[in-house]
């Protein structure tokens, strides 16, 4: 195995797929692997899973590029864009929409398509157990002293 000096993407010659296909097939679970060819152009060999998070990545790239467009305030902009955003308190909304920038620019610049995915997962989780009135009831919390909780105990944080 080589690395690509431009991407530092390990690399393998096809003829390893063929002697020796299940550790370069394990090897392309765990991250894309260039697979040489002496009659034509490299390819890359990579899990399904890699493949959705860079195109989620895209099209995640994509509306921030739109976003970046139009006037008006970035929280507005991007709620346009991810409604479920409405959900978010003002202050939120505001935390939200620059924690997506953020780490959007964090995946891009290291290549983690996971960062951005699990911001943008997680925000939209928040805002749909908002909608859904979680966190709208005060939470009671219980003592170490008190035992109506069956032997469960829940500290205040």
């Amino acid at each position: 195995m080589t690395l690509a000096p431009d991407h530092l993407v390990p690399t393998r010659r096809s003829s390893d797929l063929s002697k020796h296909s299940a550790e370069v097939f394990a090897e392309a679970e765990e991250h894309p692997v260039t697979v040489t060819r002496r009659d034509g152009e490299s390819l890359v060999l990579m899990s399904q899973r890699e493949a959705d998070a860079r195109a989620e990545l895209l099209h995640i790239a994509s509306t921030l590029i739109s976003i970046t467009l139009e006037d008006g305030p970035l929280s507005e902009r991007m709620a346009s864009r991810y409604p479920w955003m409405y959900a978010l308190s003002d202050q939120d909304r505001d935390e939200c929409a620059r924690g997506l920038i953020d780490a959007a620019r964090a995946s891009f610049s290291t290549q983690q398509p996971h960062l951005a995915i699990a911001r943008l997962t997680s925000w939209r989780e928040t805002a749909t157990a908002i909608a859904a009135g979680l966190g709208s009831q005060p939470v009671e919390w219980l003592d170490a002293d008190d035992d109506t909780a069956g032997g469960a105990v829940v500290e205040r944080p």
